[in-house]
This record gives C-alpha cells, structure tokens and sequence, in this order.
C-alpha cells in the first residue's frame, strides 16, 4: 500500500511540474522580445497599437497587428506620409521595426518607423521587470539624440 502511495504521489508531482512547465511555455518565452506588445502613447499614456515581434535567424522585425482608435477615426489609415515601400501602405499589416539583433541585453542595429510621421530612426530595445516591458528607443545618430516608448506584453 504504502508503495502505490510513493508512486501515486510521483506521478501527481510530476504532471503538476508538467502542466506548470507547459503553461509558461504558453505565456511565451520572456527573455526575448518576441511575441505581441501594446504601444504606449508618450504623450496621451493611452494605448496606441499592438505590434507583433518576431524572430528570422536572429533577426526582429515588428509589425502592427491592431490599432487602438476612437470610433470617429479612420480603424485602418494609410501610412500617407511613409515612403518607399509602406507609401500609403494600411498600418495594419505594416512593418514598423526590422534589423534587431542581439547585443548582450539589448537588441540593437535595427531600425523603427513613425507612421505618424513616416520617418524612420535607428533603434535599439531592452527587456525590462522581468521581460514584461519592453524599452524602444529611437534616434537620429547616437541613441542619446532620440525618444523612448515603453511596450507592454501582452499574454
């Protein structure tokens, strides 16, 4: 009796370890920035949009997944003030940061654009409290001359 007990209480430890285990990976892996993050407007400290990050051979890139609009505003505007290729381009769907690479604790090298202004910096992003916020930087030559948002992940 008191064998099947050991056993029975192995085996319910190890599908609690399992299930415990198998829902962080759900959550996500919080030491990359991959994965969905909610823009915060500097100005407003209102949510903006929601970006998606992900990952190509060491590489991010971001796109906009949503927009967080009011109900008199356009839900999907045109980037008319991009140019090149996301020239009046929907910002739903469009690439906002690329080039990312790992650099120590930091992505760097990579490069974000404004929609609202269409112009595009150097950036550079840092995890922070534990891989849930994530610090964006961009700047015009050195990260000193630029403007950082703080992104939230979503779960």
């Amino acid at each position: 009796m008191r064998t099947l007990f050991k056993t029975t209480f192995k085996v319910s430890v190890l599908v609690a370890a399992l299930a415990i285990a198998g829902s962080a990976s759900a959550r996500g892996d919080n030491s990359t920035p991959v994965g969905t993050w909610k823009t915060i407007d500097d100005a407003s400290g209102k949510p903006k949009s929601l970006v998606v990050i992900t990952e190509n051979n060491g590489v991010l890139q971001g796109k906009i997944e949503k927009l967080f609009r009011g109900p008199e505003e356009d839900q999907n505007p045109k980037c008319d003030k991009c140019t090149g290729a996301n020239k009046d381009q929907p910002m739903i769907g469009l690439t906002i940061l690329t080039g990312l690479k790992k650099d120590g604790n930091a992505w760097t090298g990579g490069e974000i654009t404004d929609p609202a202004s269409g112009k595009v910096y150097k950036s550079k992003a840092e995890l922070s409290e534990g891989g849930n916020k994530l610090q964006v930087r961009g700047y015009v030559g050195v990260p000193m001359f630029g403007r950082s948002q703080t992104w939230v992940r979503e779960e």
